[in-house]
């Protein structure tokens, strides 16, 4: 008998394949996968953020198999869920989270990949239904209307209150005034819809005033 047919014999026969459910790790693979994919696709709809990071939204899917795969592995031996445990407290993830909604996701994937494992397919849909209405919801509350800063050079304080006034009812807020010699730049924040810019044409109007740039600021807004 030669060493490969050694090798061979002595792994078939320690039940290295036989004590494990293959199937069902496959189905919970699977499983995962799938709404791994989900995530994925809600997170490219929903991205309201400046530049859309396809290698954060692929992470979102490796990470719900992962966590998975841990899950399936921990169940099933006592003693690799011991040294999982103690090879994962020592492991440290430095990097910067700079959307809260990106941890929501990242959360939301560990999660689905940990009921996936246990099995829980059922828990897994019923709680991406919920966070997709979620998402939906506070999607199209933020669709509404966005923030943008208003930035206006003008000459005098009688070009100020005019510029104020061309806000009308629009929420606004001053966020900063310069004022060099007889020349003034103010920036103010304000919350409005796409269509409803007729103020910049009224502001620009203004004898005194030399012009006036809008800026989307993309943060939150409490009002």
């Amino acid at each position: 008998m030669s060493v490969k047919d050694m090798i061979k014999k002595s792994v078939l026969e320690s039940g290295a394949f036989t004590n494990y459910d293959v199937p069902g790790i496959l189905t919970a693979l699977a499983a995962a996968l799938l709404l791994g994919a989900l995530i994925y696709l809600v997170y490219r709809k929903f991205y309201a953020g400046v530049v859309f990071s396809r290698t954060f939204a692929v992470t979102l899917v490796g990470m719900t198999v992962l966590t998975c795969m841990v899950t399936l592995a921990i169940s099933t031996n006592v003693v690799i869920s011991l040294g999982m445990v103690g090879a994962l407290s020592i492991v440290r993830f430095r990097t910067a989270i700079k959307d809260p909604m990106d941890l929501l996701y990242l959360f939301w994937a560990i999660t689905t990949g940990i009921t996936a494992g246990a099995g829980m397919y059922v828990l897994a849909l019923l709680a991406a239904a919920i966070m997709i209405l979620m998402i939906v919801l506070f999607y199209h509350k933020q669709q509404r209307g966005k923030i943008y800063i208003a930035v206006i050079h003008y000459t005098g304080d009688q070009a100020g209150d005019e510029v104020i006034r061309c806000f009308g009812k629009r929420k606004y807020f001053v966020k900063s005034k310069t004022m060099r010699k007889e020349k003034t730049e103010m920036a103010v924040e304000l919350y409005c819809r796409q269509n409803d810019m007729d103020f910049m044409e009224k502001i620009r109007s203004i004898e005194d005033v030399e012009d006036v740039t809008l800026i989307q600021y993309n943060g939150e807004y409490h009002g």
